[in-house]
Formats: structure tokens, sequence, C-alpha cells
């Protein structure tokens, strides 16, 4: 069975058609429960994401700031293990029809092995892959399996890039372009600062695949301000956080599909 990267690519492009940036939100599989994980990704998509990247909950996430270090240790004493997160992908896309991407960090996948995890991702109906430690140099075997199953492969650019390697970073990626706003780890922001909008008019030199921003990106007015310069917008920490929050697991969903629809105004130029 082939993965979605045409429905992540036409999902792009339509938000791209009404003159807009799109929404893409990211929750970690397995938190609060796995239950409770597929309807905080479905309340997402309702609320008015566009795409969600569902993280791949590991105990030493680099690139991840303390409320999604907080959720992945949630999920991973909740025992979470890596068919919970084909079934999140599986259940939200069915229920959906959305794009659903998997963020992970290389080793799990290396363990589990490449082709079983880039099958299974197909077979479960996701769309791709957003892989922040896998240096591109090192990509070719899973590139050529997720290439044969119709998976994106999503790489992450930053500030520090220099000309010479985002080209490098552009010329293999698909699906997307992952701009880290800021050179740090993730988390909620006073403000996403003039390196985003700089490292997106470096990237565009570069490739014609859209060129989505992440990191820093918390609520209407900050997403807007992105949404002038980016294809997409991507927001974690603040959903995550809405369900840390929250009194009770109804109420967390609730909160996540306010912010979505919040967002969803921000990307429109509505806040």
């Amino acid at each position: 069975m082939s993965g979605n990267v045409q429905l992540l690519n036409d999902t792009l492009a339509a938000a791209k058609s009404e003159g807009r940036a799109a929404l893409i939100a990211y929750l970690p599989a397995g938190f609060p429960t796995v239950t409770g994980g597929i309807e905080a990704v479905k309340a997402a998509l309702d609320g008015g994401a566009d795409v969600v990247e569902v993280g791949l909950p590991h105990s030493d996430p680099v690139l991840d700031g303390p409320v999604i270090q907080t959720a992945d240790d949630i999920a991973l004493r909740g025992g979470v293990r890596i068919a919970d997160v084909m079934r999140t992908v599986r259940e939200a896309h069915e229920a959906t029809g959305k794009p659903i991407l998997v963020m992970t960090y290389w080793n799990p996948i290396d363990r589990y092995g490449v082709e079983r995890f880039t099958a299974e991702l197909a077979e479960a109906g996701g769309a791709g892959c957003i892989l922040p430690d896998l240096p591109v140099q090192e990509s070719a075997l899973w590139r050529e399996h997720a290439d044969k199953h119709g998976l994106a492969t999503v790489f992450v650019v930053a500030p520090s890039s220099r000309d010479a390697r985002l080209a490098e970073i552009t010329a293999v990626g698909s699906g997307f372009v992952y701009a880290a706003s800021l050179m740090g780890v993730t988390g909620t922001r006073e403000s996403v600062g003039a390196q985003a909008e700089d490292l997106v008019r470096r990237t565009r030199t570069t490739t014609d695949t859209p060129v989505c921003v992440g990191l820093g990106v918390s609520n209407a007015a900050q997403a807007a301000e992105v949404a002038r310069f980016a294809d997409g917008v991507i927001v974690g920490s603040a959903f995550v956080k809405r369900m840390l929050d929250a009194p009770d697991d109804a109420a967390g969903l609730e909160g996540v599909r306010a912010l979505a629809a919040d967002l969803a105004k921000g990307v429109r130029g509505q806040a």
C-alpha cells in the first residue's frame, strides 16, 4: 500500500491557492493515553489544522523543550509502543481524511527496521516522516524505502544552516522543509524573530518545496506573523500545554480544538 505523500502535497498546495499558510499541529502519540492521544489529534484537525505531526515519544528528545518532554515521559510511562503510533496515524487519518506525519528521532526507526517502519506507516495511511536528527548524507536507505512506499521525507533546517547546506538538504527532502525559527528547543516564546523570515527566504532560493516554520509559535498573532512569509505554521508545545494544564481529558480536548480554531484564523489573517 502506498502512503499519502500526494495528499500532503495537495493539502499544502490547496492552502497556497487560498492565499494562506497551512496550519500544522504536533501532538505526541500515547499522551495522555493512546486513545486520548488519538482523540487529541482528531480535535486539532476538527478545530482547523490542515496537517498533524504525531510525535513518537523518545527518552532523549534533543529538539524538544520541557513541555513536550513532560508529555513524552507520560506516554513512555504508559507503555506507548511504535504500534500505538501507527494506530494513532491510522485512526486519525481514517476519521478525518487529512495528512498525518510521524515526527521521530532516528534511533527508534533504526532499531525497528527501516523497511518495516515505512511499510507499516504507509499501510496506516501516513503521509511521511519528519526526521530532525538524521543527517542528509546518511539518509539514502531511509529515502529509498520512503520513496518506495509513497512517504515524504521532511528534514529540518536551522538559522545556522549555511546556504550550501540548505541546498544539500532541500535537494533530497520532500513534502515540506521544516524551518526551525531559532536555535534551541521547542517551546512557546514571546516572539518569533526575524531569523525565521531570513531562513525561509534563503531556503526558498534552493527549492520549490513548501517551507514551514516551527518552534515558538503559540497564538494566533504569532501564527499570522509567520504566515506572512512561510508556507506553513507548525505549532506543538502550545497544544501539549493545553492538555497538560487542563483539569480533565475532556477539557484538554476542548482546549486543543479551540486553539486550533484560533490558530486557523491566524494563518488566514483573521486574528
